[in-house]
């Protein structure tokens, strides 16, 4: 089915808002969830599978695990990446001031595709952008990579995992400079370039999101949750039973 930008914000801040968390902003959830589904990607296929996991999880802060002047290590505690990274890029830039690369490790975090969106933001910056992970299903590795000249990365797959990932944990390095990976890829099995996520994007702005039927239909009812609480909280209060 074809749905709009608006719909798809609205629909996943609801959705957010009923999971009832103390951590994250519902507002830049659903702006994160609405990009990667503009760009091709599935947004709402990752909210969704993530949704289980982001209601069972701990509110607890980030933990510094260790931090010099090139590079910064946190533990997530098996939290939602969509929760933290705004604020985690923020304290990273400010960081990083005027230093020509910066190195992020994340550790203990799952949702991680969501992270796009906050990450093509850094081109605007003039800020290259090289970020790393493994899944425990295909593709098993990603790479994305941004030119801080545009505001579309590219994207490498691999259909094997790497030895030196653990696929809980997430690596994003910054740098004045573009990143040159092609060099040093032997072999990748899939790409998507920034052509293609830019032709993808903007026929998404003109023409409408597709979003898959099943898909659309579990992030409605996630949604719906929100109403039926607020409903009878709101009957309890005007004398209901």
């Amino acid at each position: 089915m074809i749905v709009s930008h608006n719909e798809i914000v609205t629909m996943v801040n609801k959705a957010f808002l009923g999971l009832q968390r103390e951590v994250g902003e519902a507002d830049l959830i659903a702006s994160m969830v609405a990009e990667l589904q503009m760009a091709g990607l599935n947004g709402i296929l990752h909210f969704n599978n993530a949704s289980p996991f982001i209601l069972s999880e701990r509110d607890v802060a980030i933990d510094i695990v260790h931090q010099t002047e090139e590079e910064l290590i946190l533990d997530l505690h098996g939290s939602s990446l969509v929760c933290h990274l705004p604020v985690v890029m923020d304290y990273a830039i400010e960081k990083m001031g005027n230093r020509e690369h910066f190195r992020i490790y994340l550790r203990n975090c799952h949702n991680r595709w969501l992270a796009y969106s906050e990450l093509v933001k850094l081109a605007a910056k003039g800020i290259a952008c090289l970020a790393k992970w493994d899944n425990g299903s295909a593709p098993k590795h990603t790479i994305f990579t941004l030119d801080k000249r545009f505001v579309y990365p590219d994207l490498y797959f691999f259909n094997k995992a790497q030895d030196n990932y653990n696929t809980n944990d997430m690596v994003i390095e910054l740098a004045t400079s573009n990143f040159d990976i092609e060099k040093d890829i032997q072999h990748f099995d899939q790409k998507v370039s920034t052509d293609e996520l830019f032709e993808t994007h903007q026929r998404a702005w003109k023409e409408g999101i597709y979003v898959d039927d099943e898909q659309w239909a579990i992030l409605k009812k996630s949604a719906a949750a929100i109403l039926v609480e607020n409903s009878e909280a709101s009957s309890k209060g005007a004398g209901g039973v």
